[in-house]
């Protein structure tokens, strides 16, 4: 019903899963939602997938499903470790005023002071990591750790439908650089299978010199 209930039934479903998804240390049930089955059943728009790092994103994207004038079902990945995260924060300006929900979310070492990392200028970027979910702080931490001012993170926060014309405006920035995708799950499960087509996709319109992502994880 909820991948094929508006093409079969004419029945529009603002419907909500928030699934628990992520690598934790605490059992498979909590491990994985199996997101790759969920993509799966994505097709002419029917429902919307998403994987999103920031309380801000969180709140846009549930307030996005009763302000519209449609209704499509919400299939949301939620990691537990998120919940108190010490750099998963958001500022009262992300939630008020004009903000709203982004499909992609920028390095926060090139949006926020004071960080650890001051990234390189765009054209000195070698490597760009696109990820999805809690995997971002992670990587964020690792390559604090490692001092590394050339790697830019970009978080693909809705996997479906795929953020494509926003994905050209912000690739072409690094056109020069290494594209690598990066995510917790084998090769075989997560998003990686789903997301490949579409990033080739996206690096052929805006002509980069790297013409196929590299997978990692």
């Amino acid at each position: 019903f909820i991948s094929s209930g508006e093409r079969k039934w004419l029945r529009m479903s603002g419907l909500v899963c928030l699934l628990p998804h992520g690598y934790e240390g605490q059992g498979p049930e909590h491990s994985s939602a199996r997101l790759e089955r969920f993509l799966q059943l994505c097709a002419e728009d029917n429902m919307q997938v998403a994987n999103v790092t920031t309380p801000a994103n969180y709140f846009h994207i549930l307030r996005r499903q009763l302000k519209r004038d449609f209704r499509k079902p919400l299939i949301l990945m939620t990691p537990k470790s998120l919940l108190r995260h010490k750099r998963a924060v958001s500022t009262l300006s992300e939630i008020s005023g004009e903000s709203s929900f982004h499909r992609l979310l920028w390095d926060d070492a090139q949006l926020l002071p004071n960080q650890a990392i001051k990234l390189t200028k765009d054209s000195k970027i070698r490597r760009v990591v696109l990820c999805s979910g809690k995997v971002y702080y992670d990587l964020y931490e690792e390559r604090e750790k490692r001092g590394i001012n050339d790697i830019y993170l970009l978080r693909v926060e809705q996997l479906y439908p795929f953020p494509a014309k926003a994905l050209i405006t912000e690739l072409s920035r690094f056109r020069n650089a290494e594209m690598v995708w990066c995510q917790e799950e084998p090769k075989n499960m997560g998003a990686w299978s789903f997301i490949d087509p579409y990033l080739e996709w996206v690096l052929a319109h805006i002509d980069a010199k790297h013409q196929r992502v590299r997978y990692t994880g």
